[in-house]
């Protein structure tokens, strides 16, 4: 039975101490456990990197951090991560997040990816199996991280998409956190590979993580390109996440969740997610921008901000940037649809983010700090728990049947993981912008990954590398 001694607090009132000592404790603030609806001012203490007690009174440890005035939450889990360096890492523990996760494009092979960042993440990390990479080694596409070669220019041979599925069945077995699928980008797929692909996730029980083909309103639209992954969802008896469903929407989001919540009310497992910006970002020298592009994303040439100097593009510029690849920033959301989304229980947080060099999109480095900021402080659209929730517990969960670490996360209970951020709801602020998106996020004084603090009084820890491999457990 743990003790207790008494101690004369402030004015000379009695402060109550639970005898440790822990690893770390986390004094006095006010705990949201999205899992139990836990709001409260508790004490943490923390052994191994895991939640060892959840008290009312304060507790003893080695290290002690005081969290009065805070919020103490579970670390958000961003479920699309396509910055997957130490650059992109640090941005992402000052804004929160513990686990940060490529599960759109995906990677392949998974094993040398995994390995080669083992002892070096500031956060966890993990990445999904990419049908992107593996069709790219299968035709011989060898561009840089999206086809602008074969793997987007023509249809698979049947050769190769056996060699394309065979890698996947091997991505899967090295621990690949279900399939990602970016059909938008990989336009001469065939609806029959894609629902080959769609059988394998399902043999696997994993979802698919995809960017479906069409946007908008307009046909072929978001209405066909979600008919299409939940059908096949349907047929193979799999499960399907849909990246972004505000930005593959455009101006249609509230149909396209529409539809997403009408087919999950008749049993299909799908899932979607939304960042809170209403401009995306992706590759000029994609797919996403073969002739027609206009029409499809109801844009214009105005709308795209080349990443590298920040100027609007036009006729010509579009032409010359394209030939020379490169990321453009892409103006085609409204903010009524982003509040819709951040709004919606049902729907995610994710950033889809990444910077190179401090060059990008700001949701690489302040979405999750712009929700608390933006969307619960200033707009009210959602409560602190509902985003807390939006953030960590419901991408834990959608993770968690074959993933058994992330039953671990996203809750503040005995016995979980350490991966915990606290900070100030009054405070707390997303300062990355469109000009200058490499900006840390402020108000969120203190992040622990496995109960390592990597972010100490708005500081990053130097030399502390606690991000572990997030792995599935799959047999295929």
């Amino acid at each position: 039975m743990q003790s207790r001694r008494i101690f004369l607090g402030a004015l000379g009132a009695p402060a109550v101490f639970a005898q440790g000592p822990y690893d770390v404790v986390i004094n006095s603030g006010r705990v949201i456990d999205p899992e139990s609806n836990l709001d409260a001012i508790r004490s943490i203490g923390i052994n191994k990197g895991l939640i060892a007690s959840i008290s009312t009174v304060p507790l003893r440890g080695k290290k002690t951090i005081d969290a009065k005035g805070l919020v103490v939450s579970p670390g958000f889990i961003d479920l699309h991560c396509h910055g997957q360096n130490d650059e992109n890492y640090r941005y992402k523990a000052r804004d929160g997040v513990t686990t940060a996760l490529e599960l759109e494009v995906g990677v392949s092979p998974i094993k040398k990816w995994a390995d080669e960042r083992r002892g070096k993440a500031v956060v966890h990390y993990g990445a999904s199996i990419g049908h992107i990479p593996a069709r790219m080694a299968a035709m011989d596409d060898t561009s840089d991280w999206l086809p602008s070669g074969p793997a987007a220019k023509r249809a698979a041979t049947d050769p190769e998409q056996n060699r394309t599925l065979e890698l996947i069945r091997v991505g899967l077995r090295e621990g690949g956190i279900g399939i990602g699928m970016g059909i938008a980008y990989t336009p001469f797929a065939s609806r029959a590979e894609i629902l080959d692909v769609f059988k394998v996730a399902a043999k696997g029980g994993v979802p698919i993580f995809v960017h479906m083909r069409g946007a908008g309103r307009k046909d072929p639209g978001v209405v066909e390109a979600l008919q299409e992954v939940i059908s096949d969802a349907a047929i193979s008896g799999g499960a399907v996440h849909v990246v972004h469903l505000n930005s593959s929407s455009g101006k249609a989001f509230e149909l396209g969740l529409s539809i997403v919540r009408g087919a999950r009310q008749r049993g299909i497992d799908v899932s979607t997610e939304a960042y809170p910006y209403i401009a995306g970002m992706t590759r000029l020298d994609s797919a996403i921008f073969n002739p027609g592009w206009r029409e499809t994303l109801e844009a214009d040439f105005g709308d795209l901000m080349w990443t590298e100097t920040g100027e609007r593009l036009n006729a010509e510029t579009f032409e010359t940037r394209r030939k020379q690849g490169g990321n453009v920033v892409a103006f085609t959301m409204r903010e009524q649809d982003i509040e819709l989304a951040m709004a919606a229980p049902d729907v995610m947080v994710a950033s889809d983010g990444w910077l190179e060099k401090g060059k990008g999109h700001p949701r690489a480095a302040g979405a999750y700090a712009r929700v608390l900021a933006h969307y619960v402080r200033e707009r009210k659209v959602c409560t602190l728990m509902e985003a807390i929730r939006k953030m960590s517990l419901l991408p834990a969960r959608r993770l968690e049947k074959f993933v058994p670490d992330m039953r671990l996360k996203g809750r503040i209970k005995v016995g979980a993981h350490a991966d915990i951020v606290a900070f100030d709801a009054a405070r707390v602020i997303d300062k990355a912008t469109f000009q200058n998106p490499a900006q840390y996020s402020e108000g969120i004084p203190h992040v622990l990954v496995m109960g390592l603090p990597v972010v100490e009084n708005e500081r990053l820890a130097e030399g502390v590398f606690p991000g572990q491999p997030v792995l599935s457990k799959v047999s295929v």
